[in-house]
């Protein structure tokens, strides 16, 4: 079918900026610092078979994985103009408990199906479990926090008070809840008018028919990707450190077969799924792919569900990459989802080394603690964050600093606002440096963050690459494996990567993230050497540059 190129771009803008928009409205409106100072959120646009239409520049472990959220929504509800579905149940479409993801219908004038459907997902600071911030260590899911199947929180255009109240008595901090839910809520409601916009504009035929044609644009496109691959058979593996219930590494493999501008992406091979907290659920592995290989298009393809026709995903079920009920699952959207990337580009490397940079950090060591703030009356406060490390290096370009990588695309809390805000004190906010791996171009370098906990405090850390380090490619060095520690008044002690514990007030916890791998042979032939006849003093100060 034709199409009109310079209208397939209006219209590829116009459903991106509806995403976006969506996103500064949820941005503006939140009341948590994890959502309106990190950014933790995503907002995409589908069409009313559930088909991703539009994701804005968010994140990506939230975008990839959303598909499955909104076809569980249209599958287990009836939606009406007005209503908003919410879930997070990781086993019904769902990625993790604290991912709140909210879909709703757009219905335009004389038509009695959806058109549309906008949704987003916020990452939410508590949403009950054992441990505050919802992040912690455990070895089944209902230790992690409330479930929540789809179900209506917004009927005509109404919250649903027995919904909206049964989430706020399983939460430890309600009122930032509830703050951050009516966000999502708004977002969601500025999405169905930015829609119902446009078709008055252009005519809901005219809509309807360039939303297909991005569809199948995308699909093109990704073949076109896939046929500049060489045909063949591509296999790695990588290892998360431990589930942190036992010390065994957790076996991530791939196969990737290109063949005929097509992909198989098989995880078989793959760990079983484990006893602690570091499970993925097959939407999670669904969105690590779609990452990946939406890396290797120009950023100015549309990022659609039409990317991923040409792709077919083999995730075995009862693995770390597939698991199934009950297994706990916080570690799989924030951890696993890394090291599927690793692996991945592991893979690729072997088919395509020019285009393919040397492992990032491999982890978002994650931050979660809680308690009750004697600085407001006792209030309870709960927090979350993800911690920047090393990018790794590539053919032609260092990896950068400090940065958060691959899965996330987050910021980090500014030390105003975490001091504000919790009882807190941030001792040190620095570089890593020479944690980057060495080579021809270097991985980027980690940092160290050092917060003290002013009152007693519920702490819990799910990081990783603390023993195995990201890899190097082409020669490239390895970057330096993380460090997580406890600092009191009588000892220093190291910290394992995913632990709970209690942390009383004057606790120092210092965190070590991992750099970058480096890429390609370092040059070993120092710039003075090549001249035979420099004196010392001269060899001294080209050894100084």
């Amino acid at each position: 079918m034709t199409f009109d190129p310079t209208r397939l771009e209006i219209f590829k803008n116009l459903f991106h900026s509806v995403a976006e928009e969506m996103g500064a409205a949820l941005r503006r409106a939140a009341f948590s610092p994890n959502i309106k100072e990190r950014r933790d959120y995503s907002c995409a646009v589908f069409d009313a078979g559930g088909e991703v239409l539009a994701m804005g520049d968010h994140m990506p472990v939230h975008l990839g994985s959303m598909p499955m959220s909104v076809a569980s929504a249209i599958a287990a509800l009836t939606l009406g103009p007005g209503d908003i579905a919410l879930l997070n149940d990781p086993y019904a479409g769902g990625t993790h408990l604290p991912d709140l993801t909210m879909v709703m219908p757009v219905y335009v004038p004389a038509a009695p199906q959806p058109v549309f459907y906008v949704a987003n997902r916020a990452h939410h600071a508590d949403i009950g479990g054992a441990h505050a911030g919802s992040m912690g260590l455990t070895r089944e899911i209902f230790q992690e926090g409330l479930r929540i199947p789809p179900v209506k929180i917004l009927e005509s255009g109404k919250i649903v008070g027995n919904v909206m109240s049964l989430i706020l008595a399983n939460v430890r901090t309600a009122r930032e809840r509830e703050g951050d839910l009516t966000a999502q809520i708004a977002a969601c409601r500025i999405g169905e008018r930015r829609l119902i916009g446009m078709v008055a504009k252009y005519g809901r035929g005219e809509v309807l028919v360039y939303g297909r044609h991005l569809l199948d644009y995308s699909a093109k496109m990704m073949s076109a990707a896939l046929a500049a691959i060489p045909e063949g058979v591509y296999r790695a593996e990588d290892f998360l450190d431990d589930d942190g219930i036992t010390e065994n590494p957790q076996r991530i493999a791939v196969t990737i077969r290109i063949r005929r501008r097509r992909a198989q992406v098989d995880f078989t091979g793959s760990a079983p799924q484990c006893a602690g907290s570091v499970n993925a659920v097959a939407a999670i592995t669904q969105s690590a792919v779609f990452y990946v290989f939406r890396c290797l298009l120009d950023e100015q393809v549309p990022a659609t569900s039409g990317l991923m026709r040409p792709i077919r995903v083999i995730a075995p079920a009862g693995t770390i990459v597939n698991a199934r009920l009950p297994a706990a699952v916080a570690g799989g959207n924030v951890e696993t989802s890394q090291r599927i990337v690793d692996t991945l580009l592991r893979a690729l490397a072997r088919a395509i080394p020019s285009r393919i940079p040397a492992a990032s950090q491999g982890s978002m060591n994650n931050l979660t603690f809680g308690g009750a703030d004697s600085r407001h009356g006792g209030a309870p406060f709960a927090y979350y964050e993800t911690i920047a490390g090393g990018t790794g290096a590539g053919p032609g370009c260092d990896g950068k600093n400090a940065t958060h990588s691959h899965m996330t695309n987050t910021l980090n809390t500014p030390v105003e606002v975490l001091e504000h805000v919790y009882p807190v004190r941030v001792h040190r906010y620095a570089l890593r440096r020479a944690s980057g791996g060495r080579g021809k171009f270097r991985g980027g370098d980690g940092i160290i963050r050092e917060i003290e906990m002013l009152v007693n405090t519920q702490v819990a850390m799910l990081s990783d690459r603390r023993k195995i380090s990201p890899y190097g490619l082409s020669g490239g060095f390895p970057g330096a494996v993380g460090k997580n520690e406890i600092q009191t008044s009588q000892a220093v002690r190291r910290l394992p990567s995913k632990c709970s514990f209690h942390a009383p007030a004057g606790t120092v916890i210092r965190i070590e993230t991992p750099g970058g791998g480096g890429w390609g042979a370092p040059e070993r032939q120092t710039r003075w050497s090549k001249k035979k006849k420099a004196s010392k003093r001269d060899r001294f100060k080209a050894f100084q540059r």
